[in-house]
Parts: C-alpha cells; sequence; structure tokens
C-alpha cells in the first residue's frame, strides 16, 4: 500500500511541474535595461535570449551582484 502511494505521489509530482519557462516581458526587459550604459544593445540582447528560451535552446544568463 505504500509502494502505491509513494509511486502515485510520484507522478502526480512529475505531471504537475512542467517544463515551463517564463520569459520577461517587454516592460521588464526596458525597466532592466534603463540602468545600463547602452540601453538598446542590452534590450537587443535581451529579446534575443527571450527568443532563444521560447525555442528551447540554452541561453547564458549574467548574474549581477548586489551593491548596498
Amino acid at each position: 500500500m505504500k509502494l502505491v502511494l509513494n509511486f502515485s505521489m510520484f507522478l502526480l509530482a512529475f505531471f504537475s511541474f512542467s517544463n515551463e519557462s517564463f520569459s520577461l516581458t517587454d516592460f521588464q526587459i526596458k525597466r532592466f535595461c534603463k540602468k545600463e550604459k547602452s540601453v538598446s544593445l542590452c534590450i537587443k540582447n535581451l529579446k534575443e535570449k527571450r527568443s532563444d528560451l521560447q525555442e528551447g535552446k540554452l541561453i547564458e544568463i549574467p548574474v549581477k551582484r548586489y551593491k548596498k
């Protein structure tokens, strides 16, 4: 009985967490790039990465340090 319960929980978790990714909206991209030196280049790069992500290609995401 315990095996059936564990198996059903595994299947529920497996099918509930699908392989979806949520990309940034245009507004979020503009707000993020507002702080950059070259705004147009930043917007272009992020839109290209968003389209690659939606097509299923791997992308590299830069991590910015938090400044106090």
